[in-house]
């Protein structure tokens, strides 16, 4: 999993997350009104839209801020219509890049993710080129000092999970999408916060990059991720956190 958790470690330390409180808000309001307009409006009913308000709230997002983003999504106050995208493409060093988006405009999102990828030395590719590279699954990152590794592995594998990972500095917890909610549940009433809790597309492999790729790798990362249309952004690169905080 190296570099996986690293990068989220990282956004932190460069204050990317929270340089831009408004474009934050802006990502998570349309995540709340797309789930909401698939799943319904109903939290209890609809475990996306009750991880898009758990998500808005640790944003520190007001009540009536995804009040409204709900009612847009189920139609009872007009809005823009958003639709999802996926879209697929090269970074540096031949690192996989898979992209989920949001967009009222197929044709603008395309052109200015193209120009990002050749600005920061990558390019956008066909569908299906990349996302074979990459596993649906939860996600669940610990700080290591949180509690002992078989301790951890114990509760985490007795509520569900798959698998407990060393990295370095955190231990990665993997579930299936359908026991995420179920093992974060259980490593949250042991007292734990997590560092990430997602439901995340995970690399099979990784590719280390050193020097230049692994600065310009960062710096597309950084722009994709600062893209209004942008919800997520997967690689798989390996990068050290010298190189990454340096970038």
């Amino acid at each position: 999993m190296s570099g996986h958790s690293k990068w989220h470690t990282i956004k932190h330390k460069k204050s990317l997350l929270d340089a831009r409180r408004g474009k934050l808000f802006t990502k998570l309001i349309k995540e709340i009104t797309v789930a909401a307009r698939l799943g319904g409006g109903d939290p209890e009913a609809n475990p996306r839209l009750r991880k898009a308000i758990a998500d808005a709230k640790a944003a520190n997002m007001p009540n009536d801020t995804i009040e409204r983003a709900i009612k847009r999504g189920t139609g009872e106050i007009e809005g823009a219509s958003y639709e999802e995208v996926t879209y697929e493409g090269y970074g540096p060093g031949g690192v996989a890049v898979l992209i989920h988006a949001m967009t009222d405009n197929r044709n603008r999102t395309v052109a200015e993710l193209r120009h990002l990828f050749s600005k920061n030395g990558g390019n956008l590719s066909e569908a299906g080129s990349v996302a074979w590279m990459f596993e649906r699954k939860g996600y669940i990152v610990v700080d290591k000092t949180a509690m002992p590794e078989e301790k951890l592995f114990e509760l985490a594998i007795e509520a569900g999970a798959e698998d407990l990972r060393d990295d370095e500095d955190s231990f990665e917890i993997i579930t299936d999408p359908e026991s995420f909610e179920a093992v974060l549940a259980a490593i949250k009433k042991a007292g734990i916060e997590p560092q990430v809790a997602e439901i995340s597309m995970v690399p099979q492999s990784y590719v280390k990059l050193e020097g230049q790729d692994a600065r310009q790798m960062v710096k597309l990362m950084e722009a994709l991720e600062d893209h209004d249309d942008v919800q997520k952004v997967y690689a798989n690169f390996d990068i050290s956190e010298q190189e990454m905080l340096a970038a």
